[in-house]
């Protein structure tokens, strides 16, 4: 059973979600105000964090700063329908997914399921470390190191990584990230995949494997090591 931290200052809608997403096996544990969700996060574990951005103490993109400083869990993150702006400032720090309010309980267990899989992509035993120059990925321990020293990244980030490492030199266009990184997804934007990227190289640093490929988006071109 997946077990999910919602944080939402809502008091009926988390008996609501709770009743809904234990019939897929999704535990919601729920808290209404940032400090004590922020609280259980350090003692407790769970699979994924649901965020609203409108929330007492402090917003929601606060909350998910202060969560991504010591945390890569995955983060989906509840916006008002059409604010396009809330969307674009969560990307930028660290969110992995998000939700238009009012919501269909469906999508979000939907959107639940599909980041815990990017959590544990399947892969090839035969290959559980790609090794490049100044970088390498161990897919068993979802450790990433540059020049030896490990980073920190988001759900996202990392399958974004893996996605372009497993093959080298191929151009991926922004719908082609969209894809395979939000499935079904219909709301996303070809802004999205820019920030994504942008925030993945900094990270990268001063390993350079993602260049852009002008007129048809991006490709992972470090030279493979060993594997």
């Amino acid at each position: 059973m997946l077990k999910v931290l919602l944080i939402d200052d809502d008091e009926k809608l988390a008996p609501l979600l709770t009743e809904y997403c234990a019939r897929y096996d999704i535990d919601i544990s729920a808290e209404l105000k940032p400090s004590t969700g922020l609280a259980k996060l350090k003692n407790e574990h769970f699979d994924a964090v649901i965020l609203d951005v409108m929330l007492p103490e402090m917003d929601g993109f606060e909350v998910c700063r202060t969560i991504r400083a010591s945390s890569d869990i995955p983060v989906i993150m509840l916006t008002a329908r059409g604010e396009v702006t809330d969307r674009v400032v969560g990307l930028e720090i660290g969110a992995d997914d998000y939700l238009p309010k009012p919501f269909d309980p469906r999508e979000l267990v939907a959107r639940i399921n599909t980041i815990a899989k990017r959590k544990s992509p399947q892969r090839e035993k035969a290959e559980s470390v790609l090794v490049f120059e100044q970088l390498t990925i161990d897919l068993d321990q979802r450790q990433v190191t540059v020049d030896k020293k490990p980073i920190t990244l988001t759900t996202m980030e990392y399958q974004l990584l893996i996605m372009m490492a497993q093959e080298p030199g191929k151009d991926f266009s922004r719908d082609d990230i969209l894809n395979q990184l939000k499935g079904t997804e219909t709301e996303l934007f070809s802004r999205s995949v820019d920030i994504l990227v942008s925030r993945l190289r900094s990270k990268l640093k001063p390993a350079e494997p993602i260049i852009t490929v002008y007129g048809a988006g991006y490709a992972f071109v470090n030279k493979k090591l060993s594997g």
